[in-house]
């Protein structure tokens, strides 16, 4: 446990944070006044009253802009995701958050080949037609302490803009909004920065908004191989993606087992009696990671997939906004628990079973719903897509894949593996254990 001295909240009358103490070589560009409210005190006064709450009508403000079509599903270097990232960046800065990119900015800047995204088994093309320039968003929040160590809070914020890279709808020219794939996410990012940069920890906050993780992690990797902030100091690194579908007030977090700290610590902050589903697995399908990788602790909230994923239909209508404002308090109380802690109290530890770099699928798809909090051999499902081969062929939610030709099936990794090795136009017979009974069925992908 640290030996911290107590905290003191400053009282602010400037639009810079002239009383910080900066340990990275950052400058704050100036605030907006207009959007910054302080209440005035004496220079000697301290507090640790709470002036800012987790707010669904933050939430669903933030979702909205990001979700609308007029951002055209913030495809990965498209002019709507810069305008996502502009977006984001001057929240940070309202909020009296440091830039944390490269030259004094916001952004951290990398490029992304189309042209591999395109046809990722052939060479690697130079032509600078193939490229985009796309941007993490960075801000760092100095805590009140004078440690080096630093707390990660990461969401990617781009989706899939008409549907071409990762569509599981039949139609590819829609808008796909992903309000709840990552608007959600990246709200929760937004909001959680708002909060505590009113409620200032002893421990640095370092904010990051990814892009490129719909084409394979890309901005979250670009990040952890070329750091703005060494990450040789983080405690932890937390990531959000898919969280505004709460349900039954049950959370999926993903990480668990990278530490042996995370259960106790996650108990101890649901002090609103949410239904936590706690995964071990450190690694998945969003840019937690790439942290892991770098043997940083991590923590991944969920609250599950469902029929909406990477279709069109993924809109702000459907966003559970006072259970996601419920979820970010808990996340904001694991992130105060981590405040009190040094890292020698949170040693990284490998996770049990397989873990992947990443799970992209170069094959066709099923066009099913995986259950992520199954933890038996075999790939369950919660449901299939409407006229999808699953369907098609006769799968139903809660079957559970576990020979796809003559492939066994053991976890989601080997399933993803399985459709890697499958050429569409072929028929494949999937094997199934549906009520105790193996069933198998014919498939035209």
């Amino acid at each position: 446990m640290k030996n911290k001295p107590s905290k003191t909240v400053s009282c602010h009358s400037s639009k810079t944070n002239a009383d910080t103490v900066m340990k990275f070589k950052f400058s704050a560009f100036p605030l907006f006044a207009s959007l910054l409210i302080f209440g005035s005190c004496t220079p000697n006064q301290q507090t640790t009253e709470t002036t800012t709450d987790i707010s669904a009508l933050d939430v669903q403000t933030h979702i909205s802009f990001l979700a609308s079509d007029e951002m055209m599903g913030r495809e990965t270097g498209t002019a709507e995701e810069a305008k996502a990232a502009n977006y984001i960046a001057d929240l940070f800065q309202d909020y009296g958050l440091d830039p944390a990119g490269g030259e004094q900015t916001y952004f951290q800047e990398f490029t992304v080949n189309m042209s591999m995204m395109e046809n990722p088994h052939e060479s690697d093309s130079d032509s600078a037609s193939d490229k985009r320039l796309s941007r993490n968003v960075a801000a760092l929040l100095p805590g009140t302490g004078d440690s080096e160590e630093l707390i990660i809070i990461g969401a990617h914020y781009d989706h899939l803009g008409l549907g071409k890279f990762g569509s599981l709808s039949s139609n590819d020219s829609t808008i796909h909004n992903g309000a709840d794939d990552n608007a959600s996410g990246t709200a929760g990012l937004l909001e959680l920065a708002e909060y505590f940069a009113e409620n200032r920890p002893e421990t640095d906050l370092l904010f990051l908004a990814f892009s490129g993780e719909e084409m394979g992690l890309l901005g979250s990797q670009y990040y952890v191989d070329n750091p703005t902030i060494e990450l040789e100091n983080a405690l932890a690194m937390i990531n959000m993606d898919m969280i505004g579908r709460m349900n039954n007030e049950r959370a999926m977090i993903f990480g668990v087992a990278t530490t042996d700290s995370w259960e106790s610590i996650l108990t101890e902050a649901n002090s609103d009696s949410l239904k936590l589903d706690l995964v071990p697995d450190g690694t998945g399908a969003s840019d937690h990671t790439s942290f892991y990788y770098k043997d940083i602790p991590v923590l991944h909230y969920f609250t599950d997939t469902h029929a909406d994923y990477h279709r069109p239909s993924d809109d702000t209508e459907w966003i559970n906004f006072e259970g996601q404002a419920t979820l970010l308090s808990h996340v904001a109380r694991v992130i105060e628990q981590l405040d009190a802690l040094n890292k020698e109290d949170l040693t990284f530890v490998e996770a049990p079973g397989e873990q992947r770099q990443s799970m992209t699928m170069d094959g066709p798809t099923l066009g099913v719903l995986p259950d992520y909090g199954f933890d038996g051999t075999g790939f369950r499902i919660t449901g299939v897509s409407n006229g999808g081969a699953a369907e098609q062929g006769g799968l139903e939610g809660g079957d559970i894949i576990s020979r796809i030709g003559e492939m066994e099936i053991e976890d989601i990794y080997s399933y993803m593996g399985a459709l890697n090795e499958l050429e569409r136009g072929t028929t494949v017979p999937v094997t199934v254990i549906r009520d105790g009974e193996e069933l198998v069925f014919e498939l035209d992908l």
